[in-house]
């Protein structure tokens, strides 16, 4: 299609360059016109001619065969607790591009594209159909039994260069020490509070990047994140270790994870759920209850920066409605209290904003939205913490101030989600996870919230 529309422009284009160039007596557009298409027809009939020639001496790389494929956003949904027809939305659609690169991640997407408008890729048909070997386009639709056949000659391409990632025993130590849980599926870790969960500007080491070097585990691919903690924030943090447990576990984070009411068992199973540990600044006035208070960006000092505060309108367009469940786990006649906090929406600095500016209890190390509180605090009963593991400073409160000692008393402590890797078992052999169980996940306290609870109760 599209060589055919330059070809219909081609005697515009060649009337303007004429005019341009300013040539007496030209040829005529027509000339240009067969030109072109002898050009086009050319190199059709030489991609085609050597694919025959592959094709009657054999030469050809064969893919395994096609199965049926899950959709990992679905299943996730399904997990979540979000009713559907499971059967008909787990199946996923495979494009023949997409299976190459499926079976040869190794292979860049460029070669893999160029062989297909060169067509030089086909596909043999599954043993219940007649057989027939085919020329197939990047967008065709696989099934079950298709394999796609390559010429020989792709097998010649280098393959990446694998980069082995040495680390020191103390290295070593560190990684044993944050991991809480690993299966075929999901990698588990207890963050480290002060250590970068991603990279960015200014950001010499994070933990995803660390996680690529040094908990692949065997695995060609590294793990990816799913969620996020925030910097100063401590705790449990999930990681999927292939490409469609991370999707599946990315469709379960989005999902609202309200709690379930006790007599619907079946979606109780099936929902994320987050306690988190806090310190903070005063007392509720209840000891427990739900806020339901919608939260926003706004940008402050000028446009430089930005922070999420309670939005008074919750029908305004950077409204984003947020749910926290929390209750009292002790207090002290010092002025601090333990919350336990359950998140049942997923917003940035959803818990931070809601103690802060709800409760009016701004979690101790919390400068950004609770400055006012740590003014008058008296900084005896949490003594400053020492630089973290592998070099990293784990600098004090948030980012608006640094020299403050106690750091930020916000703790990801029990997680439960679905069984992932039982669930994609059972997708894969019946199509259904009816049976599926979950996976309780503890974090103990990092050591400077620890002093602080035994401190406080002493």
């Amino acid at each position: 299609m599209g060589e055919q529309i330059v070809l219909r422009r081609a005697p515009f284009f060649c009337r303007r360059l004429i005019a341009v160039l300013g040539v007496e007596n030209p040829p005529s557009p027509a000339i240009y016109l067969r030109r072109c298409r002898c050009s086009s027809s050319t190199a059709k009939a030489e991609a085609e001619k050597e694919a025959d020639t592959a094709d009657k001496n054999g030469k050809w790389f064969t893919l395994p065969p096609y199965t049926s494929s899950i959709n990992g956003a679905a299943l996730g949904k399904e997990l979540a607790g979000r009713q559907s027809d499971t059967k008909c939305k787990t199946a996923t659609t495979m494009t023949a591009l997409k299976w190459v690169l499926h079976c040869c991640p190794e292979f860049p997407r460029s070669l893999v594209q160029k062989l297909f408008r060169l067509r030089q890729v086909r596909r043999l048909s599954s043993p219940d159909q007649q057989p027939q070997c085919k020329r197939v386009n990047a967008k065709e639709p696989m099934h079950i039994g298709d394999q796609i056949v390559l010429p020989i000659t792709v097998g010649k391409f280098p393959a990446e260069k694998k980069v082995e990632h040495f680390c020191s025993e103390e290295q070593r130590e560190f990684f044993q020490s944050i991991e809480l849980y690993k299966d075929p599926s999901i990698l588990v870790v207890n963050k480290p509070p002060g250590m970068p969960v991603q990279g960015g500007v200014g950001i010499k080491r994070s933990l995803d990047e660390l996680a690529a070097k040094y908990m692949r585990y065997g695995y060609p691919e590294p793990p990816r994140l799913v969620h996020r903690l925030d910097r100063d924030c401590s705790g449990i943090l999930v990681m999927g270790r292939t490409q469609l447990s991370a999707t599946v576990l990315h469709a379960i984070f989005r999902e609202k994870t309200f709690e379930a009411s006790s007599d619907d068992a079946e979606r109780t199973k099936r929902n994320l759920q987050k306690k988190y540990w806090a310190l903070v600044i005063g007392c509720p006035r209840r000891a427990g209850g739900i806020i339901s208070v919608p939260l926003g960006k706004v940008m402050v000092d000028n446009g430089k920066s930005d922070r999420i505060t309670v939005m008074d309108d919750g029908r305004a367009q950077s409204a984003q409605c947020a749910v926290t469940e929390y209750r009292v786990i002790e207090t002290s006649d010092k002025g601090f209290t333990w919350l336990e906090l359950s998140p049942l929406t997923g917003r940035k600095h959803q818990l931070r904003v809601h103690c802060a500016e709800v409760l009016g209890t701004p979690i101790l190390g919390d400068y950004r939205y609770g400055w006012q509180a740590h003014r008058n605090l008296n900084k005896q009963y949490l003594p400053e913490q020492k630089g973290g593991p592998l070099g990293f400073n784990m600098r004090n409160g948030s980012e608006s101030d640094r020299q403050q000692p106690p750091h930020l008393h916000l703790h990801c402590r029990e997680m439960v989600l679905p069984n992932i890797s039982q669930a994609l078992q059972q997708q894969a052999s019946d199509g259904t996870f009816s049976e599926v169980e979950n996976i309780k996940l503890f974090a103990p306290l990092p050591p400077h919230m620890q002093r602080s609870w035994d401190h406080l109760n002493s």
